[in-house]
């Protein structure tokens, strides 16, 4: 049975999940979690891929990424599957597969569902009782989006970044207003701390599982019409 192709549309973000063979570990120590953050970094840079968020688990990853052409993302995670999976084998004296199969990716919808991308990434770590709050968990984004630490992976979506814009009910402040970056952290914290609902929860799962859309129903339509 052929594969089902890649669905791709241009400038619309992705969530990307990818997991251990028969959800097995495949991240033990710190410094696989390190090796890991540079091969995925590398791939990125080098084949052009926007990073906006990001989680690594012991058994899977998830980014959110916004492919400049269709065969970015495809090479970005084959880059990172053979670098990392020959890495892992090495260290642990093991072979045979280490990933699941093919990535699951999914176009998300920018309007509503964006931002709940964002929020479901970097909860991850809360949602598997990991950590009590987002900050204790060092492999995520969430260091770089609501607390404006460096990291060279991520790059800020328009979406995100209007939250800066946000100031005291106004959007006509500039790119040199002080007290944007600061206002930007702050409503992205406030925005972290309000729960996503189930039903988005659900959304977001399955339209990754069936890599298709994460979205309202006219994106969703759009969607369709490119697996038609």
């Amino acid at each position: 049975m052929p594969r089902k192709p890649r669905l791709y549309m241009p400038d619309q973000p992705q969530h990307v999940v990818v997991r251990g063979h028969n959800r097995g570990s495949i991240l033990i120590r710190q410094e696989d979690f390190r090796f890991l953050y540079t091969c995925v970094r590398d791939a990125a840079n080098r084949y052009g891929l926007p990073v906006h968020a990001w989680v690594f688990m012991r058994n899977h990853l998830h980014l959110l990424a916004t492919p400049s052409a269709a065969d970015v993302l495809p090479k970005v995670m084959q880059s990172i599957g053979r670098r990392y999976a020959q890495y892992f084998n090495r260290t642990y004296r093991r072979s045979g597969a280490l990933w699941e199969g093919r990535y699951k990716a999914s176009l998300v919808d920018t309007d509503r569902y964006l931002l709940a991308c964002y929020r479901y990434i970097e909860l991850n770590p809360l949602r598997a009782g990991i950590v009590r709050e987002p900050e204790e968990y060092p492999y995520s984004s969430y260091h770089a989006n609501a607390l404006g630490k460096p990291d060279p992976l991520v790059t800020p979506h328009p979406v995100y970044l209007a939250l800066g814009m946000q100031i005291q009910g106004s959007e006509s402040q500039s790119d040199s207003d002080p007290n944007l970056i600061p206002n930007l952290l702050d409503n992205y914290r406030a925005l972290i701390d309000q729960v996503l609902t189930r039903k988005v929860v659900a959304e977001i799962r399955r339209g990754t599982q069936k890599g298709t859309g994460i979205g309202q129903a006219e994106f969703l339509a759009k969607v369709a019409k490119l697996c038609s």
